[in-house]
């Protein structure tokens, strides 16, 4: 019985999936629109989302799908290493990580992608914040309700669940869909 719940819940989530198609195609557009200027894609997240985040920047840097060769794109996790996070952590605190490696990193016409389940993570929102302030485009993929994050970022796909294991699959899911839509898209240009 847990295991057909279980898989009836995930379908149920994803089949609302259609309900962000104008903030995916916005995001899609964003970041289309980013790469091609040579700008830079900053991605971060909190445990699973960090992850994932990861997971996405490697899509991007190395490869999506197996049969495409193509150059690297620079998408770039701020969750650097472990030497950045427990130094950050020890001398400035936690909920700094993020945006001090943005300020670092970042300069105008690049794009920030946060992704976080509540929407609620300190360094989360300190680092819309510092995107805001620098001049970035920001684009959050939350959980929940947005959290106060959907108040500081600029475009945001809210998946509506409380549910910290489908929202980090809903948001891998939405990270593959747009990221290959957008490879597609760079691809034609470059034929």
């Amino acid at each position: 019985m847990y295991l057909k719940n279980a898989i009836r819940d995930s379908i149920k989530l994803r089949k609302k999936t259609s309900l962000y198609k104008r903030n995916i195609n916005t995001f899609i557009d964003l970041i289309f629109k980013t790469l091609t200027k040579k700008k830079k894609v900053f991605i971060c997240g909190n445990g699973g989302s960090a992850a994932e985040a990861q997971h996405l920047a490697a899509e991007f840097l190395v490869r999506l799908n197996p049969n495409v060769n193509r150059k690297p794109f620079p998408i770039i996790s701020l969750a650097q290493d472990v030497s950045t996070i427990t130094a950050c952590s020890n001398d400035y605190k936690f909920e700094e990580l993020f945006s001090r490696n943005l300020e670092g990193m970042a300069n105008i016409g690049d794009l920030l992608i946060c992704l976080s389940t509540s929407g609620n993570s300190k360094n989360i929102i300190k680092v819309l914040k510092k995107a805001k302030k620098i001049g970035i485009t920001s684009l959050s993929l939350l959980g929940n309700n947005g959290g106060k994050s959907k108040k500081f970022t600029d475009h945001s796909i809210i998946v509506k669940s409380k549910n910290t294991a489908l929202i980090q699959e809903e948001h891998l899911f939405l990270g593959h869909l747009i990221l290959n839509e957008v490879e597609k898209k760079l691809l034609r240009l470059m034929q």
